[in-house]
């Protein structure tokens, strides 16, 4: 039953199935548009907005993100995509089909007269399930795999990415990237905090000149050519003001009567920098990071110091630099008692910090920082557009790690999760003697849809290979002569089914779990709407204006 009608909000209102039906074909026509991206064969998109800048991606939360989807139940999707992309990193693409898929599948129940209620519960208790049976049967401990584990994630991450051809040589950089910077904390917790990794992008060369450096890279060069071009055993100060001649505040207005006294004030304003600078060379400072401005009347004084100053760097790697050497970031030099100092305290440590020219470009390369270490990532590429796309990748590959690291679990990919779930949920929906069995069924239903359309997207028979894929997955559930059958997935090269886990295509453990929960979670609240007042926007046109005047008859 539908009902449209204005209420005194100006505006109106939809009830009933035909919100839920619209809500459905938002979100499946959201689904279809990212849904030929998906997979190691899937293919690209290309974005241009509104001033012409194009981006070229098949990474899901990319795409929807650039999107402007003015739905609000497709804007859920959206905003699921990009969620999946801040917890896991990986996986965007595919949540975004599972929780279309299933609401889907719901609309069809409604059809049938299935209480949403009855719905909602049956994929609560289908989610906890899933959950439940990838944890106990399908997830792998990642140290029984040994080191190869970690780049067979971050192969699997970068086969459906434009670098999926070089994925040997970028899974080795990544994988280098993260062990360098792992590390156990108090509780005994392995944590790898990939925002520590500098990933620099720079066009021109190919692919493989990409690459890996220990040490911090800083995309910036020294103030003057007269400075040391590098300095070992590094007392690193990192400000963040400029160190440039004091100026008068505006409004601020000095009445002279003694134009003798006009020099001794421009000499004094030169000195409080001087000041400033002394202040923080005598501390033992022999490298300087700023992120404001020096200018050549103080780089004067750090030349024949024979300090290093590096101005105009971005706060952000200030910020990161200042944490891995254990420096403070001093925005600053005011104390408790009004008066400027800077304390020794303040300053980091590095073995060595160098300037070098890699690439094209001159980089400040800060090696053996003494609080963490420190890791970057120069990429290579034909052009902007290119080296974007392989950034997003890279970072896609270091999230990917990063969870195996943390949760120490993988499981196989290539459709393998998906069938297995399908088959047991199938067998656990007949079980049930309540409504629920419907729900149940159709969303084990609509797990199938992720190796459906990685197959499509091969452009192999789907229809044919999903069967082979559902037979394997239920022998393995039934025979226990076959248990270990429930490793097979998808060969999408060469199109057919083969062991995975032996294979090598693996995914963390946390990204399908998570990925289930978020698309359940986001088709639950778009199923729980059934009802939909929208109001209208006021008309911004002048009353009394010449169109309006000359409508009215008044002119």
């Amino acid at each position: 039953m539908t009902t449209t009608q204005s209420i005194s909000l100006f505006g109106e209102r939809e009830k009933g199935e035909s919100v839920r039906t619209q809500n459905m074909t938002a979100a499946v026509a959201i689904a279809n548009i990212v849904k030929s991206s998906l997979g190691p064969v899937g293919l690209d998109k290309m974005l241009v907005d509104e001033v012409g800048d194009v981006t070229v991606t098949n990474d899901g939360a990319t795409i929807l993100k650039l999107l402007e989807v003015e739905h609000p139940a497709a804007k859920v999707l959206c905003e699921l995509a990009q969620l999946q992309d801040e917890e896991v990193g990986d996986g965007t693409t595919s949540v975004v089909i599972i929780a279309a898929e299933l609401l889907r599948a719901a609309d069809e129940l409604i059809k049938q007269k299935i209480h949403p209620t009855t719905i909602i519960n049956g994929y609560k208790l289908a989610c906890k399930e899933s959950v439940k049976f990838i944890q106990d049967n399908l997830s792998v401990p990642a140290a029984d795999l040994g080191k190869s584990c970690l780049l067979n994630v971050a192969k699997t991450s970068m086969s459906s990415k434009i670098i999926g051809s070089d994925k040997d040589f970028f899974s080795n950089i990544v994988v280098q990237s993260c062990e360098l910077i792992r590390f156990t904390n108090t509780r005994g917790e392995s944590k790898c905090p990939i925002k520590t990794i500098n990933v620099l992008k720079a066009h021109g060369k190919s692919t493989r000149e990409s690459m890996f450096i220990k040490g911090y890279a800083l995309n910036c060069t020294v103030a003057s050519q007269l400075m040391p071009k590098s300095i070992k055993n590094a007392k690193i100060a990192c400000i963040d003001f400029s160190l440039q001649k004091a100026k008068m505040k505006l409004g601020v207005q000095v009445l002279v009567d003694d134009p003798e006294k006009l020099d001794a004030i421009r000499q004094r304003e030169s000195d409080i920098t001087k000041e400033k600078i002394q202040l923080i060379l005598n501390s033992g400072a022999n490298v300087i990071l700023t992120t404001g401005g020096i200018d050549d009347m103080c780089l004067k004084y750090f030349v024949d110091a024979g300090a290093m100053a590096v101005r105009r760097c971005k706060k952000e790697d200030v910020k990161r630099i200042a944490r891995a050497t254990g420096a403070a970031f001093v925005a600053s030099l005011s104390n408790l008692e009004g008066e400027e100092s800077f304390d020794a305290a303040f300053l980091g440590s590095a073995e060595e910090i160098s300037q070098t020219r890699i690439c094209d470009d001159e980089l400040i390369i800060i090696k053996g920082t003494k609080a963490k270490p420190a890791a970057s990532i120069i990429l290579r590429g034909a052009n902007d557009i290119y080296v974007d796309e392989m950034d997003r990748s890279v970072h896609d590959s270091l999230c990917a790690v990063k969870r195996v690291i943390e949760s120490k679990s993988v499981v196989p990919g290539g459709g393998c999760v998906e069938a297995a779930l399908s088959i047991y949920l199938e067998n656990f929906a007949t079980s049930l003697g309540s409504r629920e069995q419907l729900a149940i069924a159709e969303f084990a239903q609509a797990m199938l849809v992720i190796p459906k359309t990685l197959v499509v997207n091969a452009a192999k028979d789907s229809t044919e290979l999903v069967a082979k894929l559902r037979a394997f997955h239920n022998a393995s559930q039934t025979i226990e002569a076959k248990k270990g059958f429930k490793w097979i997935g998808l060969d999408l090269e060469n199109g057919k089914c083969r062991d995975n886990k032996e294979a090598g295509v693996l995914e963390p453990a946390m990204s399908k779990v998570k990925s289930l929960k978020f698309a359940t979670e986001a088709a639950i609240t778009i199923l729980r709407i059934d009802d939909m007042i929208k109001i209208y926007q006021p008309s911004k046109e002048d009353p009394n204006s010449y169109a309006n005047a000359v409508r009215e008859g008044r002119l």
